[in-house]
């Protein structure tokens, strides 16, 4: 096809004509540019603003942070503008030579970049539909393009015009902007280019996705143009090719930044934390040590939550142990897991509140047996040893099973379970669901609730909310009273009444003030060690995020060595001093129920008994017949007038009364019933008709 050659007067003469055509487009401000730029990755800071995570938000393009001009390369600039625009500096927008000495065709018609300038490229950077829907652009775009070029012009700066530019073309594959070309490509940011890679991007510029041959050669012929002696990487192929992998800047914190920064698209690109970068970075390598050495035990994963006891605000939040994890999108902190001894702090928190028992209350530590659904329970010490007669303070101190059951039996196990519900943990079954073995803590919790409910302890009987975001307290409500979370906190910081079990120098023992906890869940499928100081309260949890046990793991081997880490390093400039104890205790004088002096112990005012009675409450009234799901089969032989079926409790008197179906039947005696055919559910109430306990039966 014959090309029409214009001159540059006619050529000037048909622009001037069909600048006034059309409508000018809208082009933003500089500023307003700025502000809606988009990394490609959401950032989340810790608390000073350190980068702890980096997370990929669009698959479509990589952009890094927005780079000011002053940090691009000067070399840089001087061969772009050489490049793409050699009078950049004298046009306004339009350069109206190139134009004149560009044939009609290759201009208007096949729309080729050659007389497009610098403000010409980025106003079809800033609006799509400056864009060639195919190939080229049309007539109509190229004079949009120039008219919206010259509304650049008018009023941004020269220099913000070259910055937009360089952040917002793209490079080669998903590369955008000089930040990520430059990191993905060369591992340098912007200001750190050498020559050669200056002159290896501007000759990406015209063809991203051109050859390493065909840039190599563009890029050779811009140095020598504009002078000098570079060498070029040796082969360029292997860093166009294979070299634009940006890997996240940091990976100390996913779980957090999921939470923070939200689902994407949509999602928040930058959010800064309560995290302490250093900390968490501490703890995922102290983690990461401990499971290797726990690696022969069948210790696969773990997780570490420490807080500030003042703020609520979360220091290090581990959700797993990274790349050893054996599961890592698993968040161990808000995974539930069951409690094992953990919850006890709590039980006798409950039973000193209410003033059941004092920490110098005898309670008997031998063997037990408690009717329950479909059998009884025994329950048995972890060392499978009795002790005998042992007090509150030693029975909690060194975790001991027989005695805490003991006091739940007092407590009741319905109000223990409103109790934890107060404390913030979510997902609780109903109190018969659990049974007495619910001091034991076979109820599923999480890390986050754990820690919440220990901070408790430390902060005298106030809950409150954790918080990942700085500044956001939470209103805080009285879990317990001042005086009982005082005597709890006493108790698990005493080494001498928890050596009955842990011995005096373990993992537990600091150089400061501490009070802490550990459990282990049945068949060693989870360990835990839960304790605060004056300012700090850290938990852990180590198992299998599998629910496989662990071999021969306990709190002083497992979780405990962990939680004695942390709290050191958080500690390593600040003291921590024990509570003041509240107005509402006294120190007394105890006497052993033999008669001898004993220690010398905290009591509520009011329950400073010399010799104080032994804890032997009576086990919980249950259902003894019929048992629960029981099958009864009516006798054809025998009259059914004579047909009887007698309810059995375990514990008679009381006011206990039976309700059958819903309906009163009377006082919870042997009570003789004539059975009716058909499904029956029999309930024992109190006498304020409170539900102790119920089965399910059929008769056929």
């Amino acid at each position: 096809m014959k090309k029409t050659v214009l001159t540059a007067a006619g050529a000037a003469v048909v622009a001037v004509s069909l600048l006034w055509l059309g409508t000018v487009p809208e082009m933003p401000s500089f500023q307003a540019v700025v502000e809606s730029y988009r990394r490609s990755d959401a950032l989340l800071l810790d608390r000073q603003g350190e980068v702890l995570q980096e997370i990929r938000t669009d698959l479509e393009g990589r952009r890094l942070e927005w780079t000011p001009l002053e940090e691009v390369s000067p070399r840089l600039l001087e061969l772009l503008i050489f490049s793409e625009d050699r009078d950049f500096h004298s046009h306004g927008g339009v350069d109206w030579g190139a134009l004149a000495a560009a044939a009609w065709g290759s201009v208007f018609e096949d729309g080729r970049r050659g007389a497009s300038t610098l403000t010409m490229q980025l106003a079809s950077l800033l609006d799509e539909r400056l864009r060639p829907s195919g190939v080229y652009r049309s007539r109509y775009q190229k004079w949009r393009q120039i008219r919206a070029a010259r509304a650049l012009e008018s009023t941004w700066s020269k220099e913000q015009i070259l910055e937009a530019y360089l952040n917002l073309v793209s490079f080669r594959g998903e590369l955008q902007g000089v930040a990520a070309a430059s990191r993905g490509l060369f591992g340098r940011a912007p200001h750190g280019l050498d020559s050669a890679q200056a002159a290896l991007l501007t000759a990406l510029l015209r063809a991203p996705n051109a050859s390493a041959d065909d840039v190599l050669r563009r890029a050779r012929g811009l140095t020598a143009a504009v002078g000098g002696d570079v060498q070029f990487p040796d082969p360029v192929a292997g860093v166009l090719e294979g070299g634009y992998h940006l890997p996240p800047r940091a990976r100390w914190a996913p779980h957090v930044a999921r939470r923070l920064l939200g689902d994407f698209p949509g999602g928040r690109i930058e959010q800064t934390s309560t995290l302490e970068a250093g900390l968490q970075r501490f703890a995922l390598q102290r983690l990461q040590e401990q499971l290797r050495r726990l690696g022969g035990r069948n210790v696969g994963d773990g997780a570490i939550l420490a807080v500030d006891n003042a703020s609520g605000e979360v220091l290090a939040y581990l959700g797993n142990c990274g790349e050893l994890s054996s599961a890592i999108y698993v968040d161990g902190v808000q995974a539930r897991r069951q409690a094992g001894s953990t919850l006890k702090p709590f039980l006798y928190a409950r039973a000193l509140e209410r003033r059941l028992i004092t920490p110098a209350t005898p309670i008997n530590d031998e063997p037990l047996e408690l009717a329950v659904t479909g059998g009884v329970y025994r329950p048995s010490n972890y060392d499978n040893r009795f002790h005998g007669l042992v007090s509150a303070r030693v029975a909690l101190a060194s975790s001991l099973n027989i005695p805490a059951v003991r006091v739940l039996t007092l407590v009741g196990e319905q109000s223990f379970v409103s109790l934890l519900g107060e404390l913030g943990f979510t997902h609780l079954r109903d109190a018969q669901f659990y049974g007495p073995a619910l001091a034991l803590g076979t109820a599923d919790v999480s890390l986050w609730e754990q820690v919440a409910a220990y901070r408790a302890l430390a902060t005298g009987g106030l809950w409150s909310p954790l918080t990942l975001k700085p500044g956001e307290p939470g209103e805080s409500r009285r879990a317990f009273s001042e005086e009982a979370a005082f005597l709890v906190s006493d108790i698990l910081s005493d080494r001498e009444s928890r050596s009955l079990t842990f011995g005096l120098e373990n993992v537990l023992s600091t150089s400061y003030w501490s009070a802490v906890k550990t459990g282990t869940s049945k068949d060693m499928r989870d360990n835990w060690c839960v304790g605060y100081s004056s300012e700090f309260t850290v938990g852990v949890w180590v198992g299998n995020f599998s629910g496989e046990p662990m071999y021969d793991v306990s709190g002083i081997s497992g979780a405990g060595p962990l939680w004695l880490e942390t709290m050191d390093y958080l500690h390593r400039n600040r003291p921590s001093r024990p509570p003041e104890p509240p107005s509402g205790l006294v120190a007394a004088q105890t006497r052993t129920p033999s008669g001898d002096a004993g220690r010398r112990e905290w009591f509520e005012r009011g329950t400073e008994d010399e010799r104080p009675r032994a804890v032997t409450p009576q086990a919980s009234p249950r259902i003894v017949y019929p048992p629960h799901e029981a099958i009864l089969a009516l006798d054809p032989d025998i009259p059914h007038s004579r047909q009887r079926v007698f309810f059995e409790a375990s514990v008679g008197g009381g006011g206990m009364r039976w309700k059958l179906n819903g309906k009163d039947l009377g006082p919870a005696a042997a009570t003789p019933w004539q059975p009716v055919a058909g499904a029956h559910r029999l309930e024992l109430v109190d006498s304020g008709g409170r539900h102790l306990d119920g089965v399910q039966f059929v008769v056929r």
